[in-house]
């Protein structure tokens, strides 16, 4: 049902006060009444209404209890919209020029008693109209320009009065504008503020609004004359903000980020405006200066600052930093080391650093090293997740893919991380304790060379550790053709024991293969290697450092590789079975040297031709320390002479003497010189068919001597390595000991 009333305020007396809701004892129907008043289009109407006065809100939107104020006006023919509203707001009155139209919505089931607003006089007012906002306490308000979202009339003028107590603070915020294409004039905002008399303060849509206002003001929308080819459209959303001063103390910070670069810090609310004016929170603002306060600001390294705050609880605020470290020609930057800590002055603000992104910039040749020698890094599994103050996320990106090496945090045995193409690393904080785990901070970066792998871990545990680790991407897998290696440290006497979590790697490859290679970093070690179609070690067991690399195919389907693996530390075991057993190894060790000397003597004398004894050279012959131990040179000495052979049996090249008599060439050993941990192992080739290992268990240790083979002599100690590591014999060595002589020795010391 609508209900349309005239009222003409222009040929005779203006029907000021009350508006009534007539007639009465209309059908419970949806109603509209609408009364049109009439008046000069020189003469400005005020609508007054009644407590608990109006709210703003958008054409579209509706109110809660479906009760809806509709004021419009005309310029010449065009009506135009000055704003929908429903109760409980802060709109107090409304003035319009020339004319308004009022429509009010009441639904079906509404008793409401009286129109709610009156007619309170008609004066000039000289422009579009006139919106009056009073405050009584802390709250907040949204108001929109005229036709909004529709453009604002061309070259009007409009005015929104604000009452606030002087006990309270107001901040105007502008959430949404759009300019017109002004061929005339300029569009602006002008603010009337307290104690500033004659001109006002003028701003454009585009600038921080004023903020920490008190008392009564002013604020008005200056539109401009239109391109006619290309009007655009000028419009205005804004949020006024009315609390009570939240810094009277008035304190200041410094701020001083001078010698900083690439450095910015912004300071923001924790939860962005959330659009609902009914339920109002205080706003928290940083104010740059008295008038200039926001709630996000940023702070530009280079220069310095004086903030302080409008906030009745800081913790509604919070830091987030970036800085970028960049090295273009590695000459340059390769001897440099960049310490990654938070700086000092932000710890000099009263507000909780959120997150601090250092991103790390070069070119493909150039990658990064990632250092943290005495806290170290533990991976985030889950497992053993991180229990700390804080956490690094390291991200590696190139433009093909994104490679997210998990999180990391102190405390753990990742002691350096090698990543190629350009870094991300965010510290993350939890709680309080940041500032003093701050103090204490030691990660560190560098540029070096380029590296092959897309990842290096260099992991260097404590003997009581337990560490887990797992492939970058954890949750979405590793990228296809990646490769991730693992150099990992045992400590001193201890045993390693690598283990996988679970059998196999659980992908089908559609190119390539999928490869897991270990092995130790010793000369001749074992290496086990695992393609994708076979099942995962078991549990091994590792004596010295060693390597894992894992290296992915291109799977069939979308599941990509995600491996996970734990180590822990035994003591390794001397106890007296292990004795006995090198001593009965030992002797029969020498049995075995006898019954071979025996029958080469028993051939001697059937031979004909005697020959030269040789004798392996990988045997350390010299004993430390004992330099005197022999008086004759080995020219002289006979003891490095074991068996007769025949001429064809000899192992080695013969040398001719002048005089034509043949020497044998004494065998010389040069000590393993190589880096046996410089790069990890490689997978092997696609036609690499199953795990391999340098030694056949299978072969027996002992073999049958007969009279048609040559021989070499050799015995090795339980720890093989260290005889292929002893200093090199020559030919004219004169510190040499008897190879039975020094398994005495040796028996003897140990």
């Amino acid at each position: 049902m609508e209900i349309q009333k005239n009222i003409d305020c222009m040929s005779g007396p203006c029907p000021f006060g009350d508006v009534h809701l007539q007639p009465s004892g209309l059908p419970r129907l949806n109603r509209t009444f609408i009364w049109d008043v009439k008046a000069n289009k020189k003469v400005g109407l005020e609508l007054k209404f009644s407590t608990p006065w109006l709210r703003q809100i958008g054409p579209t939107d509706t109110c809660p209890d479906l009760i809806t104020y509709k004021i419009s006006s005309y310029i010449d023919a065009t009506t135009v919209n000055i704003g929908t509203f429903c109760r409980n707001g802060s709109v107090s009155r409304v003035k319009v020029q020339g004319g308004v139209v009022m429509a009010l919505q009441i639904p079906w089931n509404s008793h409401l008693p009286t129109s709610g607003f009156n007619i309170a006089n008609r004066s000039s007012i000289k422009r579009l109209c006139i919106i009056e906002s009073t405050f009584k306490g802390e709250m907040s308000a949204t108001l929109m320009s005229a036709n909004y979202p529709l453009g604002f009339p061309e070259d009007e003028l409009m005015t929104w009065q604000f009452v606030v107590p002087s006990n309270l603070r107001a901040s105007i915020f502008f959430r949404n504008y759009s300019l017109s294409n002004c061929e005339r004039k300029e569009e602006r905002v002008e603010y009337y503020l307290p104690g500033l008399y004659g001109s006002p303060e003028v701003y454009k849509l585009s600038d921080k609004q004023p903020a920490n206002i008190a008392g009564n003001f002013n604020l008005s929308l200056q539109g401009c004359d239109h391109d006619d080819q290309n009007p655009g459209m000028l419009r205005l959303l804004f949020q006024i903000v009315v609390q009570h001063p939240q810094n009277e103390e008035n304190v200041t910070y410094l701020i001083d980020l001078t010698k900083e670069k690439d450095l910015s810090v912004t300071i923001h609310t924790k939860s962005p405006y959330n659009g609902h004016p009914m339920q109002f929170e205080p706003e928290c603002l940083i104010c740059k200066d008295p008038r200039t306060c926001q709630h996000n600001v940023t702070l530009i390294s280079g220069n310095t600052y004086m903030i302080s705050f409008l906030c009745s609880d800081l913790e509604h605020l919070r830091i987030t930093a970036e800085k970028t470290i960049v090295c273009w020609d590695l000459r340059y930057c390769q001897k440099k080391i960049y310490a990654l800590t938070v700086p000092r002055a932000i710890f000099q603000l009263p507000i909780r650093l959120d997150k601090f992104i250092w991103k790390l910039l070069a070119p493909e040749e150039i990658n990064v090293e990632i250092t943290s020698p005495s806290l170290k890094l533990q991976q985030h599994v889950q497992e053993h997740k991180c229990n700390t103050s804080y956490s690094y996320g390291i991200v590696s990106t190139t433009k093909e893919k994104e490679l997210d090496l998990g999180i990391f945090c102190p405390g753990g045995a990742i002691e350096k991380i090698q990543m190629r193409d350009n870094i991300t690393i965010s510290l993350k904080t939890f709680g309080r304790g940041f500032f003093n785990a701050s103090l204490n901070q030691d990660l560190k970066m560098s540029f070096v060379p380029f590296i092959k792998e897309e990842c290096i871990f260099t992991v260097t545990p404590d003997a009581k550790a337990q560490v887990y680790l797992q492939t970058p991407n954890w949750f979405h897998g590793l990228p296809p053709y990646v490769s991730v290696s693992w150099n990992i440290t045992v400590p001193s006497k201890q045993v390693a024991r690598l283990a996988f979590s679970k059998e196999r790697m659980d992908i089908a490859c559609e190119t390539g293969r999928a490869y897991v290679n270990i092995k130790e970093q010793k000369p001749r070690a074992e290496e086990t290697v695992r393609r994708e179609d076979e099942m995962l070690p078991e549990p091994l067991h590792m004596y010295h450092h060693f390597w894992v690399n894992i290296s992915n195919c291109k799977p069939v389907n979308k599941k990509q590789l995600s491996l996970q693996f734990w180590l822990t530390f035994v003591q390794q075991k001397t106890d007296s079975l292990v004795i006995i057993a090198v001593v009965v190894g030992v002797a029969g060790a020498l049995a075995v040297i006898g019954i071979i000397i025996c029958c080469t003597r028993k051939k001697r004398k059937e031979s004909q031709n005697p020959g030269v004894g040789i004798y392996n050279a990988n045997i350390n012959t010299q004993m430390p320390g004992r330099q005197d131990f022999f008086k004759k040179r080995r020219q002289d000495n006979d003891s490095h002479v074991y068996a007769v052979i025949d001429d064809a049996m000899v192992y080695g090249d013969f040398q001719m003497q002048a005089n034509g008599s043949i020497i044998p060439e004494v065998d010389v050993y040069r000590p393993f010189d190589g880096p046996v941990s410089a790069i990890p192992p490689t997978p092997p080739p696609i036609s690499f068919m199953k795990a391999t290992k340098v030694s056949d268990p299978g072969e027996s240790p002992f073999c049958s001597v007969s009279d048609s083979e040559p021989y070499t002599f050799a015995h090795r100690t339980p720890e093989e390595t260290r005889s292929t590591e002893e200093t090199q014999v020559n030919s004219a060595g004169d510190v040499d000991v008897p190879l039975l002589e020094s398994k005495k020795q040796e028996g003897l010391e140990e």
